[in-house]
């Protein structure tokens, strides 16, 4: 118990190169996706039946299921309600070659993200677009937190995500590699529906409170802006990210 509750702790994940995944969306898709990975799993008796559609086939693959009480896996577990199951996973970040080696189309680039939920919610929104991988500056919330594998839904399992980046180092890459970087800012001359999304390309996305960083976004090839028709000030980071990549998708599968 001690052991798994540590994984709350961000010196612990380092040092042991594991996450908890909490609750059965993720564990299911960390299941599918990545049962090799998976250390042990942990599940109520009422879950284990409800949710015999991702146990059984865990077991099936050779990973630990261990039946809990729900007063252990709620000591065990971050989260206030863990639905009745939760998952121990061996976690690294991927490495931005292999991703460029694979010739990506559609990237997002987030700098000094600070909201764990923002996190979470846009690598769920950049899995559902059709992404090939999510890039993460340093000095950003950890990805491997609780609150954001949660909110990732199981994403986590499903693309790429590149963690502890340089940004002006990592743009320079991009640009290398023949992606235009898009920088996202209320302040474009075009919008998201003017610019050109059909070829591979970036969207650079800023910090919640304060945006983008005037060199990180001299940097980009376009300052590009979301469209606002109604009254709102600006939109969240992770709602402004999903609408820029599924203007993307849109163009690019058009």
């Amino acid at each position: 118990m001690k052991s798994v509750r540590g994984l709350s702790r961000r010196s612990v994940r380092r040092r042991t190169g594991r996450v908890l995944v909490e609750g059965p969306q993720g564990v299911r898709e960390a299941v599918r996706f990545a049962p090799e990975r998976i250390l042990d799993l942990y599940v109520t008796a009422e879950a284990a039946h409800r949710y015999a559609d991702f146990v059984e086939p865990a077991r099936a693959a050779g990973v630990f299921v261990h039946e809990v009480s729900d007063e252990v896996l709620a000591a065990m577990c971050d989260a206030d309600t863990p639905q009745g199951t939760a998952a121990v996973v061996d976690w690294s970040a991927a490495e931005l070659t292999p991703v460029l080696d694979a010739q990506p189309r559609l990237l997002v680039l987030l700098t000094h993200v600070r909201d764990p939920g923002n996190l979470g919610t846009v690598i769920r929104g950049a899995d559902a677009a059709g992404a090939d991988a999510v890039l993460i500056s340093d000095a950003s919330v950890d990805v491997t937190s609780p609150k954001v594998v949660r909110s990732t839904a199981g994403s986590l399992f499903h693309l790429p995500v590149v963690t502890g980046l340089d940004i002006e180092e990592t743009l320079a890459t991009l640009g290398a590699a023949g992606i235009r970087r898009l920088a996202a800012d209320g302040t474009g001359e075009s919008t998201m529906d003017e610019s050109d999304l059909s070829g591979p390309h970036v969207w650079v996305m800023g910090n919640e409170a304060w945006g983008l960083e005037p060199g990180t976004q001299a940097a980009c090839d376009e300052v590009v802006r979301v469209p606002i028709h109604g009254r709102a000030e600006s939109l969240n980071l992770a709602m402004a990210t999903t609408i820029c990549l599924y203007a993307s998708a849109r163009q690019q599968r058009t």
